[in-house]
């Protein structure tokens, strides 16, 4: 059996490119990392109350499930749960569709994300005088 012996030049050039592949492994493992951030309201008014629901002095809890895009707008926004008066839900889902945020980036970068925002409107407890008009409440 005959024995074959590599050439030096050959075996000093594959240590070099192990080597080589090694550093830039150790270079790539060493990059930090941008921590990620989450979505934050920036611009969040509250909504207008509806005259006919705050002359009936109701109240209740709208939950809108809200998706907001890389540029911090809403893209899509659903009612998840009703507050049990249409008015109401309505009047909360057309300030949130104007709501303004910063959006949530992952490896430094934005990206779209999805939340469920909860918009309450308390019951009113003292009607205002415009409720007492001529033919109203």
């Amino acid at each position: 059996m005959r024995l074959r012996l590599v050439p030096p030049a050959f075996s000093m050039l594959a240590g070099i490119l192990v080597l080589s592949a090694c550093a830039k492994q150790q270079e790539e493992s060493a990059a930090p990392l941008v921590a990620p951030t989450e979505l934050a309201a920036i611009d969040t008014p509250p909504p207008v109350y509806p005259a006919d629901a705050e002359c009936d002095g109701a109240g209740g809890t709208t939950v809108l499930r809200v998706t907001v895009e890389q540029d911090g707008v809403p893209a899509r926004v659903a009612q998840v749960q009703g507050s049990g008066n249409a008015s109401l839900d309505k009047a909360a889902l057309d300030a949130v569709q104007t709501w303004k945020f910063r959006a949530a980036t992952r490896n430094g970068k934005p990206v779209s994300h999805t939340i469920n925002v909860p918009v309450t409107f308390p019951p009113v407890l003292e009607k205002p005088t415009r409720c007492f008009a001529q033919g109203a409440g």
